[in-house]
């Protein structure tokens, strides 16, 4: 028998973008084969053929997880150790999915191409790229830009000169250099080098957009983190589904040998038919139960295949062949030492203090704006050539310079102050979400550790059941052989098995998942010292 040995507890780094700017990525998805071959270079897992992960009497080690950060990459790290030394449970055999088509995936290979293959995180990264697109723009307000051109001008008719005369002429020039539209005395329209901006935007727009920069790299790590749960979750609930859908077989094996038992005792006279049809509606109803498991595995596979990006239409199989507890933390700290931990490690956090940070920076832009001047810096050369009527000559070089400076009230002072109120709201909503995820953290953290702890009592329980129920079955069974009863007397104990395996199922996968949102409240972060 082999225990839940290879599972993994990916950690993510509130840096974990801060350093790269970017998540691992390919539009190209690699076909299952190659997918695969990550699971194999971690775990070798050999074929075993038997029924259900069900607890007996001989102990398994269930596993400890632990996580490990580093501001690059995805860590991912597996360790066997006791669950408790209260936990006697053990898994009477390996489970072999009856469909056995489709490739098997482990949780590392799960979680190892949710960080690769998942376009919520390529969506996200997609975000951070266009706000550091945005930062760069910001700090490039000051940089002149640079434009070349040419323009040619005729006039015929009358023109008012400098003095105010008005005169009657024909004339005609031609430029071309650095700017454009350069006619008569006054600058080119179209500088060579320009730069116009407000100063108040060269000064705070940087600010702002590094603040939104930083925002987005704190939401794509919580969008990694929340993929890593539902990966983590989907895969829980495939392996749910599978070890359901080997519990019904188990039991229908079991009414099966009923129906035939019964039949026997029927067909000889020493038991009633009415007997015999209870226990074929009791195999009608198992063969529903098994057709209903299927289904629910096919799903579950389905869905877990959407999130990793694997290769339509494939059913996975869990490559684990059975299903234990998993203790990735201890609870025995206080919840509010438990609480603090999350309000410091979790990147939603950091997310919105950025954004508070944000609003901060777009208040004072606003408030300083009127105080602080637009400004237009430009300067053009080239060379400018004409004469009367279409003659172009006198062809020489030409330089223009311009420095100016203005102030601006926008809309007499009103816009500024409605531009002001508006800035203000903002700041004053993005306060509001920050104490809002605060209250939303604390509560997932207190939901968590009281998942649980509930669901850790429930397990010593669901283990006794099953091996009473077994032990049950067997005796009732070995009643029926020794021809101490009839084969209908056994059902009641099936039906009791059969209850007690999936409840069996059902907590342990609910506790594993309860641990996994726990590690996702506290942000994905190490074992705390609590």
């Amino acid at each position: 028998m082999r225990s839940y040995g290879y599972l993994i507890l990916v950690a993510v780094s509130g840096t974990l973008l801060l350093g790269c700017r970017s998540v691992p990525w390919s539009s190209d998805r690699p076909a299952g084969e190659d997918k695969l071959r990550l699971r194999a270079e971690r775990v070798d897992h050999s074929a075993a053929s038997a029924s259900t992960a069900i607890p007996t009497e001989s102990q398994p080690q269930p596993v400890e997880l632990a996580a490990a950060v580093q501001t690059d990459a995805v860590v991912q790290i597996a360790a066997e150790v006791p669950l408790s030394s209260e936990w006697e449970a053990a898994i009477e055999a390996p489970l072999q999915v009856a469909s056995s088509a489709g490739p098997t995936i482990d949780l590392i290979t799960a979680l190892s191409l949710t960080t690769g293959e998942n376009t919520q995180i390529a969506f996200a990264n997609a975000r951070i790229q266009e706000a550091y697109a945005h930062l760069d723009r910001a700090r490039a307000l000051k940089l002149p830009s640079i434009r070349a051109g040419a323009n040619y001008n005729k006039h015929e008719g009358r023109i008012q000169d400098v003095a105010g005369e008005v005169i009657e002429t024909s004339r005609g020039s031609f430029y071309s250099g650095l700017g454009a539209n350069a006619v008569g005395a006054g600058s080119p329209i179209v500088p060579g080098l320009v730069s116009q901006f407000h100063l108040a935007d060269a000064i705070f727009q940087p600010r702002i957009a590094q603040r939104t920069a930083a925002a987005r790299q704190a939401g794509a790590t919580a969008t990694i983190n929340d993929q890593l749960l539902l990966a983590a979750t989907s895969y829980m609930e495939l392996l749910r589904a599978a070890q359901e859908e080997a519990v019904a077989r188990d039991i229908l094996e079991r009414c099966q040998r009923l129906e035939r038992s019964t039949a026997e005792y029927s067909r000889v006279g020493q038991g009633l038919e009415s007997d015999y049809d209870r226990a074929r509606t009791e195999v009608s109803l198992r063969r529903i139960e098994k057709a209903r498991m299927r289904e629910a595995t096919m799903i579950a596979s389905a869905r877990l295949a959407e999130i990793i990006r694997w290769d339509a239409g494939t059913e996975l199989q869990p490559a684990e062949d059975q299903v234990v507890p998993l203790r990735l933390l201890e609870t025995a700290g206080t919840t509010q030492s438990y609480i603090a931990t999350a309000l410091s490690q979790r990147p939603e956090l950091r997310e919105v203090k950025h954004l508070v940070c944000e609003a901060v920076e777009r208040l004072n832009r606003e408030k300083n704006a009127p105080l602080i001047p637009s400004v237009l810096l430009a300067a053009s050369y080239g060379g400018l050539g004409g004469g009367l009527g279409g003659d172009l000559t006198n062809y020489g070089d030409r330089f223009d310079a311009d420095a100016v400076a203005f102030w601006e009230l926008r809309q007499m002072g009103a816009g500024d102050r409605a531009a002001k109120r508006e800035a203000t709201a903002r700041l004053s909503q993005a306060r509001v979400v920050h104490l809002q995820t605060m209250d939303r953290i604390a509560r997932e953290v207190v939901e968590a550790i009281a998942q649980v702890q509930s669901r850790s009592e429930q397990l010593d329980y669901a283990a006794e059941s099953v091996r009473l129920a077994e032990s049950s079955f067997q005796k009732n069974w070995e009643r029926i052989e020794n021809n101490l009863g009839l084969p209908i007397e056994v059902l009641q104990a099936i039906q009791a098995l059969a209850v007690a395996k999936r409840e069996y199922v059902q907590v342990v996968v609910n506790y594993n998942i309860a641990q996994f949102r726990l590690q996702r409240a506290l942000g994905w972060q190490a074992t705390p010292e609590l």
